[in-house]
C-alpha cells in the first residue's frame, strides 16, 4: 500500500492561514466591553435631563403615599392595583377586572405618543424619560460624587487595588443596593396599603411575594442601571432597531455638522481648518460612549448633551453655537444648518399620529362619562333546561350578578318583563321576596327560580327581561334572557 504524501510546505502555510483567520473573526465578532467613563457637563439639555430626572422620580417613589378620601370601608390611596379585590384605583377612577379595555386604551395612547415622540425629535424619550436612563443618570450622580469625575475615575479604574479604593468601590456600590432596594420597595407599594406594607416589610409580617418582588427589582435595578448601563440600550432593547420606522426626513435628530466643521483640527492655520477643534469632548461627555461626527447611530439615545459639550467649546474660541445640535435628514443631505422656519411639526405623519391619540382618548373618555354605576348579569341555568313542578307549572333557573359601584349599600328589587303571571323566589330567602341588598363597592350572586303556567308557554323558548331597580334612587339596570319549557 502506498504511503500519504506528506503534507508540502505550502499546505502548511494554508492551515496556518485559516487558523489565523478564524482567530482574528472570532476577535471580531466577541469584542470585549469597554467601560465608558462619562464626563460632567453643564448646558440646557443637562439642565433639563436635570430637571426631568427630578419630575420621573419624584412621581415613581411619592405616588403611593398620595391619599384619596373615597368614603368609609374603601381604601385611601390615591394609585393602588388591588389584587385581591380586583379593582384598579386611579385618584376618583376605579376600574373593574370588566373594564381592562381602559388599561388597553392606556398602552395604545402611550404607544402613539411614543411614535408621535420619535416622529418629532427621534429617541428623545430614550433620552430624558425612559426608566433606564433615568437611573442611569442617577446612579452617575452617586459614582462621580464618590469617586470623581471622569479623569479621577479611569485613574481609579487603573490604579491597583488599595483600601482607598476598596473602600471607595464598596461605599459606591452600598449606596447603588439602596436605591436599587428603594426602588423595588416603591414598585410593591402600589400594590397594596404603602404606610401599612412598609411597617410590615420592616417586621418581617409581608407576604413572601412582597420580599421576592423587592428582591428581584433590586437586583435588576443594580444590576441594568449601575453594571450593565449603556449595553441595555444597545443590546436588550427593541427600540433603536423599531425607531427608523418611525422617523422620516423631516424629524429632528442631533447631528454633526460636517460642512462647517471639516476639515477639523487644533492651532496652525485656522483659516483652512473647520470650526471642530478635535477636543472630543462630545465623546468624553456621551453615556454611550460614541462620537456623534461619524452620523447617525443606532447606540445615540438623544440625549443631547454633546450639544452642550460642543457648545461650551464653541464659546471658548469664539465660535458660533450650533455646529452639534438638532438638524433633520433632509437639511444634512443638502449639507445645510436647520433654521427655524423650516421646523415641520405638523406633516402627515405627525398629525395622523395626533389624530389617533385624540381618537382613543375621546372614546376612552365618553366610555368613563357614560360607564354605568349599576350592572346586572343573568345566566340561566343550563341543565336541565327546566323543570316541571307538581302543579304542572314550568321553572327555570338562573344566577342573578348586580355589580353596585357605588361606596354605600343599595337595596334593589326585582321585576320580569315578557313572561305572564310569573312567580319569582330566590334561594336562601325564607319570605322568597325578590328583594336583594348589595354591600359597597361590591358584586353580589344570588340563584332565582322563575316558574309560570304551562298554559302561558307559547312556544319552547320564550324571550324575557330582567331588571333591578334601587329602591332608594330609582336606578335601574336590566338584562336580556329566555325562559324555556315544553312548548304546546
Amino acid at each position: 500500500m502506498q504511503k500519504p504524501a506528506p503534507p508540502d510546505a505550502a499546505d502548511s502555510v494554508e492551515t496556518v492561514d485559516v487558523k489565523a483567520l478564524n482567530t482574528r473573526v472570532t476577535g471580531a465578532l466577541y469584542k470585549k466591553r469597554e467601560k465608558i467613563f462619562p464626563r460632567r457637563v453643564r448646558g440646557t439639555f443637562r439642565s433639563l435631563k436635570w430637571s426631568v430626572m427630578a419630575v420621573t422620580l419624584a412621581i415613581y417613589y411619592l405616588t403611593p403615599w398620595l391619599r384619596w378620601d373615597r368614603g368609609p370601608g374603601a381604601p385611601d390611596q390615591a394609585i393602588l392595583i388591588d389584587m385581591p379585590a380586583r379593582r384598579f384605583y386611579f385618584f376618583f377612577i376605579e376600574i373593574w377586572p370588566q373594564e381592562i379595555y381602559y388599561i388597553t386604551g392606556i398602552l395604545v395612547i402611550a404607544a402613539l405618543a411614543l411614535f408621535l415622540f420619535t416622529s418629532v425629535a427621534g429617541r428623545v424619550w430614550c433620552g430624558y424619560t425612559c426608566p433606564q436612563t433615568v437611573w442611569v443618570d442617577l446612579f452617575l450622580i452617586i459614582e462621580r460624587f464618590i469617586e470623581g469625575d471622569r479623569n479621577a475615575r479611569i485613574r481609579l479604574e487603573n490604579d491597583r487595588w488599595t483600601l482607598s479604593k476598596i473602600s471607595k468601590r464598596l461605599a459606591k456600590h452600598a449606596i447603588w443596593l439602596i436605591i436599587a432596594a428603594m426602588t423595588g420597595g416603591a414598585w410593591v407599594f402600589y400594590f397594596a396599603d404603602a404606610p401599612t406594607l412598609l411597617v410590615d416589610l420592616f417586621t418581617l409580617h409581608a407576604d413572601e411575594i412582597a420580599y421576592i418582588t423587592v428582591g428581584v427589582l433590586t437586583a435588576t435595578t443594580y444590576a441594568l442601571g449601575g453594571l450593565a448601563r449603556e449595553q441595555v440600550c444597545t443590546y436588550m432593547c427593541p427600540w433603536p432597531r423599531i425607531q427608523s420606522a418611525m422617523i422620516d426626513e423631516e424629524s429632528l435628530i442631533i447631528s454633526y455638522q460636517k460642512q462647517r466643521g471639516e476639515p477639523r483640527g487644533k492651532g496652525g492655520q485656522r483659516d483652512a481648518l473647520g470650526d471642530c477643534v478635535n477636543c472630543n469632548q462630545c465623546v468624553v461627555v456621551c453615556p454611550m460612549g460614541i462620537d456623534i461626527r461619524d452620523g447617525m447611530q443606532l447606540e445615540c439615545i438623544s440625549c443631547a448633551l454633546c450639544v452642550d459639550a460642543c457648545n461650551g467649546v464653541m464659546d471658548k474660541v469664539g465660535k458660533p453655537r450650533g455646529l452639534i445640535g438638532y438638524n433633520t435628514l433632509a437639511n444634512l443631505d443638502k449639507g445645510a444648518e436647520l433654521q427655524r422656519s423650516q421646523i415641520r411639526l405638523l406633516r402627515p405623519r405627525t398629525i395622523l399620529y395626533g389624530v389617533l391619540i385624540a381618537v382613543v382618548a375621546a372614546i376612552m373618555l365618553a366610555a368613563l362619562l357614560t360607564r354605568p354605576a349599576l350592572e346586572l348579569n343573568v345566566q340561566r341555568d343550563r341543565n336541565p333546561l327546566f323543570v316541571k313542578l307538581s302543579n304542572g307549572d314550568i321553572r327555570n333557573g338562573y344566577t342573578v350578578k348586580i355589580l353596585n359601584k357605588v361606596h354605600q349599600i343599595r337595596h334593589f328589587r326585582l321585576t320580569l318583563d315578557g313572561l305572564p303571571d310569573p312567580e319569582i323566589k330566590v334561594i336562601g330567602r325564607q319570605d322568597h321576596a325578590p328583594l336583594f341588598a348589595v354591600n359597597p363597592d361590591q358584586l353580589a350572586s344570588f340563584r332565582v327560580l322563575i316558574s309560570t303556567a304551562k298554559a302561558n308557554l307559547l312556544s319552547e323558548t320564550t324571550d324575557i327581561r330582567l331588571r333591578i331597580i334601587d329602591r332608594d334612587s330609582g336606578v335601574t339596570a336590566e338584562n336580556e334572557t329566555v325562559f324555556r319549557g315544553p312548548g304546546q
